[in-house]
């Protein structure tokens, strides 16, 4: 079901984006854009070249040609802390949190580019030092509540179970306060319950603080049901882009998805 929310304008746009490992091109030519406060979805069969594409855009990867303007400014040779400075925060298809720390100790290293005062106010415990970090935890607290996971606060990560380290994670990714917000298969290893659960939080995320979201995700129930757009990638090139019902009809998409043989 498309969701046919009003958005705002183009947040980021992508023209042309190659990349290439040695001579295997993970993208060819890619261009689409993303809207302030929409949920775009980037979709595509395995080897499509999605992952690869996220990574362009957190800095991970930079592109052979093309060129990718975010509000309004192109950056070149950006690394995923200029892109982390710059508003855009991700989380990854596997999880990649600190598993011998709590829960709030976790969600507190996503405000490691808000912190301002000099590590000696840190270490010496300064007035500057004592407000910030009070300021911190109640911008971290807050997240944790509006993510439910408050009877897990003081709880080593390693100890959960797999959906609620995957809100963590989201979790973490929103204390950074981020303009855009990057999902790497945020489904990925659930169960039917988790995935309602996680779609309610995305979709929450969305609404409440206005996080422009980008999402790769297998699962297509999901996608139709929760994206205002759909790009799809099939061996690296995109084969389409629109809302869910026009993807969903799209013969390329239909053949990209069945496996029918390429000319």
């Amino acid at each position: 079901m498309d969701r046919g929310r009003p958005v705002g304008e183009v947040l980021l746009s992508v023209e042309g984006v190659s990349l290439a490992f040695g001579g295997v091109k993970a993208l060819n030519g890619v261009s689409f854009d993303v809207y302030q406060h929409e949920v775009r979805a980037i979709i595509g069969p395995n080897g499509a070249g999605k992952s690869s594409m996220l990574n362009v855009l957190n800095g991970v990867y930079h592109p052979n040609q093309g060129t990718i303007r975010f509000r309004g400014e192109e950056f070149r040779d950006m690394d995923s802390h200029h892109a982390a400075k710059l508003g855009i925060a991700r989380t990854f298809q596997n999880i990649a949190l600190f598993k011998g720390m709590t829960v709030l100790d976790n969600v507190m290293t996503g405000r490691n580019l808000k912190i301002r005062c000099t590590f000696l106010e840190q270490a010496l415990w300064l007035g500057r030092a004592r407000r910030e970090e009070l300021e911190h935890r109640h911008a971290v607290e807050e997240i944790i509540d509006f993510l439910e996971i408050q009877h897990i606060r003081k709880t080593p990560v390693g100890r959960l179970p797999y959906g609620l380290q995957k809100r963590v994670e989201l979790a973490r990714a929103l204390a950074a306060e981020p303009v855009m917000l990057l999902l790497d298969e945020p489904m990925a290893g659930m169960n039917l319950e988790e995935k309602q659960d996680m779609c309610r939080f995305i979709l929450d995320v969305n609404d409440h603080y206005g996080t422009t979201i980008v999402l790769i995700e297998h699962d297509m129930g999901v996608v139709m049901d929760i994206s205002d757009r759909v790009v799809v990638l099939d061996y690296g090139r995109k084969i389409a882009d629109g809302t869910p019902t026009e993807v969903r009809g799209d013969q390329k998409v239909i053949d990209a998805y069945l496996g029918v043989a390429h000319a």
